[in-house]
């Protein structure tokens, strides 16, 4: 295939004919009146992936973007190119592996030798096969070479300069599907997973760990040799691996047992041994804790001393000397001296914090073991429903405001003036009324659970009533021993005024003891009543009848009870400068060994 320019006349008179800017192989316009108003749109480069010398597929073009082609001039014919402006010809799917094409729209008079003239620039051709009714199939060596045959699809061909209608035609150039195509793809498939499998197992292997050394045979010599393996620490991992192999495989017998059983005494005399290396372990550990503990706190000795300079540099005595920026800095300093002293601070009350809770943790196992199983069913249940009835009524809720939002915006609606107001006013009361179904629903739900909770609270109040009247069985027992015991030993009449004045109180102080044992550290006043709050809010929401917490807790009310106990209750200062904070320790065991 060769393009001829010889007469480069004939050549701008071609191209000009079919609306292309007529240029030359080395890109300089041949005509300089040439019109571009005639069929191509200016800016587009002619391109020519077919030229003498260009054997690649031509690179990707936007579908919007026209492309211009040229013609093509071979031996015995010549193609012309179709119009830029029409959309590409249609192409069915692309098989996988597709090494045959198509061809139709071939001239009457065309022959094998025409074919391989206008397709062995594309490629290597394997095989060609020629149909009588104007079509044919043409296999090529690789699959790239279909791209570059479907590249001359919509081309018109003609046959020397004649210009018989059996002589010209319409290529058709598209994808076909062979069975030969199909069978090397496979193929070709089956030999990558059969290399991808070989890399992978390869890969496997290299990266198994080594198998272990085999264990020999037992035999007297070798079991002389592991009796004095065992004796070595160095080498017992290894000897007690043999011992347990040949214990599995069966090696003992009754000529053997006598020597399997000095082997087993010599493992066992190693228990002592690993034992004493735990402990020393567990010293060195605990050493280096209290190590890190005391350098810890030398490290917050000195943050306090730096923090304690920022403050005395703070003050007005010397604050004034100093400029704006310097004072800048120095408070920016005090900042981050503080930031780092409260982290390690947190660090090493933790660290305290976990080793007490490490020792108390037996004491609260014990002691979190005493619940009857009836009332810790009904309690649960109790529970359960009370988080059901929770749930619907914030569903409730939503389904209101949701209710009360598309009222606003119909409201808006109404104020505005859209074309669609009717459509989108039906649209809302479609809304409404499915999301009023939906609260009828809801409320049905809501009433039946209010029903079981009911009959829930029932339940309880009747085995509460149950518990009242075994608690007074027990007392009037009780009543009689000691109406028993006073004909003999007389008590003492004389009893000091107790500083509790209420159940409320003996409750609170019990609730209070309870809180602060758990924290030795101790707490302050704010953190006690929130916490009493917090449990006056869980009494009040579950199903008792009444409750002692239903009076507001006061701040002082507490602090002034806690001060009347001072054999129970004590109040301490701690922290430094700024941190220094109230807190209250629960001491009634120290006040029992006073009294």
């Amino acid at each position: 295939m060769t393009l001829p320019m010889s007469d480069p006349t004939a050549w701008a008179t071609a191209m000009n004919n079919l609306g292309m800017a007529p240029l030359g192989i080395a890109g300089q316009p041949i005509l300089p009146d040439f019109d571009p108003a005639l069929g191509m749109m200016t800016g587009i480069p002619p391109i020519t992936p077919m030229m003498p010398g260009l054997g690649i597929v031509p690179p990707p073009i936007p579908p919007d973007m026209p492309v211009a082609k040229e013609i093509i001039h071979c031996k015995s014919c010549t193609l012309f190119p179709p119009n830029p402006n029409l959309p590409p010809p249609a192409t069915r799917e692309r098989p996988p592996g597709c090494k045959t094409v198509f061809v139709g729209g071939l001239p009457e008079n065309g022959t094998e030798q025409i074919i391989v003239e206008v397709f062995e620039q594309c490629g290597e051709i394997i095989a060609i096969r020629k149909s009588k009714k104007n079509f044919c199939h043409i296999r090529f060596a690789e699959e790239y070479m279909v791209d570059k045959a479907l590249y001359l699809s919509g081309y018109r061909i003609r046959l020397g300069s004649s210009t018989d209608k059996k002589d010209t035609g319409r290529l058709h150039v598209d994808f076909a599907q062979a069975r030969d195509d199909l069978y090397e793809w496979e193929c070709k498939q089956r030999m990558l997973a059969r290399e991808e499998r070989h890399r992978r197992r390869m890969e496997e292997e290299r990266l198994r760990p080594p198998s272990p050394p085999p264990v020999v045979h037992y035999s007297d010599h070798e079991c002389s040799i592991v009796a004095e393996k065992l004796k070595d620490d160095s080498k017992f991992s290894e000897a007690v691996q043999t011992l347990l192999t040949w214990i599995e495989r069966g090696e003992v017998n009754r000529r053997s047992a006598n020597n399997f059983y000095s082997m087993i005494q010599s493992a066992n005399s190693h228990v002592r041994r690993l034992v004493n290396e735990k402990a020393t372990h567990e010293k060195d550990m605990e050493e280096a804790k209290e190590k890190f503990k005391q350098a810890l706190s030398g490290i917050l000795i000195q943050f306090e001393q730096i923090v304690a300079v920022y403050h005395s540099a703070s003050k007005q005595k010397a604050w004034d000397h100093f400029t704006k920026a310097q004072r800048k800095n120095i408070s920016v300093w005090c900042k981050q001296a503080e930031e780092i002293r409260n982290i390690h601070n947190d660090e090493l009350m933790g660290i305290r914090r976990e080793e007490e809770m490490e020792m108390s943790d037996d004491e609260i196992e014990e002691a979190a073991e005493t619940k009857e199983t009836e009332e810790s069913a009904l309690v649960s249940q109790t529970e359960a429903l009370k988080e059901e009835n929770d749930s619907l009524r914030w569903q409730l809720d939503a389904y209101r405001n949701e209710v009360e939002l598309l009222k606003q915006e119909q409201g808006k609606a109404h104020r505005e003036d859209d074309p669609n107001k009717e459509q989108q006013l039906k649209l809302l009361q479609q809304a409404l009324q499915g999301m009023q179904q939906h609260l009828l629903k809801v409320q049905d739900e809501y009433k039946r659970k209010e029903a079981e909770l009911e009959k829930i609270k029932d339940d309880k109040l009747q085995v509460e009533k149950m518990l009242e009247t075994l608690k007074e069985q027990e007392s009037c027992a009780s009543r009689l021993c000691a109406s028993s015991q006073e004909s003999d030993y007389p008590l003492e009449k004389t009893m000091t005024s107790s500083p509790i004045k209420s159940e409320r109180e003996a409750l609170l102080v019990g609730i209070i003891s309870t809180f602060l044992h758990v924290h030795p550290f101790g707490a302050s006043i704010e953190y006690i009543c929130s916490y009493l709050h917090r449990l006056d809010n869980k009494v009040s929401l579950a199903v008792l009848p009444l409750s002692p917490f239903l009076p507001i807790i006061c701040t002082s009310d507490v602090e002034c009870l806690m001060g009347r106990l001072q054999h129970t209750f004590r109040q301490e200062m701690t922290g430094v400068g700024a941190s220094l904070e109230k807190r209250w320790k629960f001491c009634g065991f120290e006040g029992l060994k006073l009294t």
